[in-house]
């Protein structure tokens, strides 16, 4: 069991590559979520330039712009990914067809029940497809109030090592690492319609399910 409070105060101090690779170090199946949102490409970048056959996790919610869909296909295209698309069982067209659209705010158990069946449940289906033992994602501490009790290295669900190589950095210090590396931003409207507001969190990163064999 590598002890999390050791590892976090040498990590914190070390660049976005040095934990990615450190990451990567401790993986036997490791995977990198994503939501192609405007600075998704930085996380992408860092991690497949170390380990080019990572698999790389996208819950399509059905609810992106159209925009977001074409930067997928470009980021894809263009860093080479090995894509792993999860969708709902329930496509958008349908969910809106039945409950008009997705559920408000002054609704906060329908919108999480919402937020379980769009990303949840499909997350779990990849955990228990992969079985990874490290997660590398793009979180920020900045990003939420949650996320500001967290770490670079955390527990995720089952016995995941989830690791967060930006977790210290600013927004502007990610944008300077797509500028130096020349990748491309995602719509800037993108929006994760499973949050009710930008600082709230969906449930993925506050998912703690075990995974199945």
């Amino acid at each position: 069991m590598i002890e999390h409070g050791k590892i976090n105060s040498t990590l914190r101090e070390k660049s976005p590559v040095q934990i990615a690779e450190w990451a990567l170090g401790q993986a036997k199946r490791p995977i990198v979520s994503t939501s192609f949102g405007p600075h998704a490409a930085a996380t992408l970048h860092l991690v497949t330039r170390i380990k080019s056959d990572v698999p790389v996790i996208w819950i399509d919610t059905g609810w992106n712009t159209a925009d977001t869909y074409r930067h997928a296909d470009s980021m894809s295209r263009l860093l080479d990914l090995d894509l792993r698309v999860y969708a709902p069982d329930v496509t958008r067209a349908r969910f809106e067809a039945i409950f008009g659209g997705t559920p408000s705010p002054d609704s906060p158990h329908r919108h999480d029940a919402f937020a379980r069946d769009m990303k949840l449940r499909p997350f779990e289906r990849a955990l228990s497809d992969l079985r990874p033992d490290v997660w590398v994602t793009g979180i920020r501490r900045e990003e939420t109030n949650w996320r500001q009790s967290k770490d670079v290295v955390t527990n995720g669900p089952g016995s995941v090592l989830k690791v967060a190589p930006f977790f210290e950095k600013t927004e502007h210090e990610v944008e300077s690492y797509m500028h130096l590396h020349r990748l491309p931003f995602g719509d800037p409207a993108y929006h994760d319609s499973t949050k009710t507001f930008p600082r709230r969190e969906c449930g993925l990163h506050q998912l703690q399910c075990s995974i199945s064999a």
